[in-house]
């Protein structure tokens, strides 16, 4: 694996990395995290997802997770967190994944993931692992809606009723490391409805909410919110009584958001 091109913008480095076989993924560093990629394309199929607009070509392997964070260090930057929210699903390429989470682990590294929870079996076992933080990107509280969003998933009733489970044997200091992923678009998920809907299941869970605010890309039709409504859609859920962040100022950028990582960037067809 080599470099073969950075990207930079005022607060985030992209990292377009070629792979022996010749596929290029993507890492972000922002701050003193690392986003590694866990696939090469991926199978999910989300809508609005550049990462999977050519489907799944192949897992990275354990060396191939591991050597991102390598390749990053070479360049000289200072790394404390891995975050697996590149491209790919990581419950998808569960074993490779648990053996570069042992590596990062073993150095001292923060773990976190983000997932959309499928398969439900390896969903069950991240949620035990030793890890610093899980978020289930669920992104509709509605089944239609999320199914048209993330085609290749279990129902949102499997995920919570999982979530719920282990949950239930935490400490409310522990619950602090699991949130809901919700990624907002304008006229898609973002109705008064849904939000309440995706407040009273945060609180149920005793959970947070991370609310973010979707890139927009060429390749798709979907629309960001508007940062009046933005703040107007945190705030309902603030006065619900729910743990929610925002989106910050590294995942806003063109190069940092959610599903905006590619496979071979400069060659990206959908089909």
């Amino acid at each position: 694996m080599e470099v073969v091109k950075i990207i930079n913008d005022d607060l985030n480095k992209l990292f377009e990395i070629k792979t022996d076989d010749g596929y290029t993924i993507e890492s972000v560093h922002y701050r003193k995290t690392l986003c590694v990629s866990s696939q090469v394309g991926c199978s999910i199929k989300c809508s609005f997802c550049a990462s999977g607009l050519n489907g799944l070509i192949r897992n990275l392997s354990t060396d191939e997770i591991i050597n991102q964070y390598i390749l990053a260090k070479e360049e000289g930057l200072e790394i404390e967190s891995i975050a697996f929210a590149g491209i790919g699903e990581p419950l998808l390429n569960w074993d490779n994944v648990k053996s570069a989470f042992e590596y990062f682990k073993s150095l001292g590294l923060s773990v976190s993931f983000y997932t959309t929870g499928f398969p439900i079996s390896n969903f069950k076992e991240l949620l035990s692992l030793n890890h610093d933080g899980v978020n289930l990107s669920l992104h509709s509280v509605f089944e239609e809606k999320r199914k048209s969003l993330i085609p290749n998933s279990h129902r949102i009733s499997q995920l919570l009723e999982t979530f719920k489970n282990h949950l239930d044997k935490l400490s409310k200091r522990k619950k602090k490391l699991y949130n809901i992923a919700y990624l907002l678009i304008a006229n898609e998920n973002d109705s008064y409805q849904e939000i309440d809907k995706l407040g009273d299941i945060a609180k149920e869970l005793g959970i947070g909410v991370s609310l973010l605010k979707y890139n927009e890309m060429d390749f798709f039709d979907y629309k960001s919110v508007s940062d009046e409504r933005y703040e107007e859609l945190f705030l309902r859920l603030r006065e619900k009584g729910v743990r929610v962040t925002l989106s910050n100022k590294y995942r806003t950028r063109k190069i940092g958001g959610c599903g905006t990582l590619m496979v071979n960037r400069l060659n990206c067809t959908a089909f």
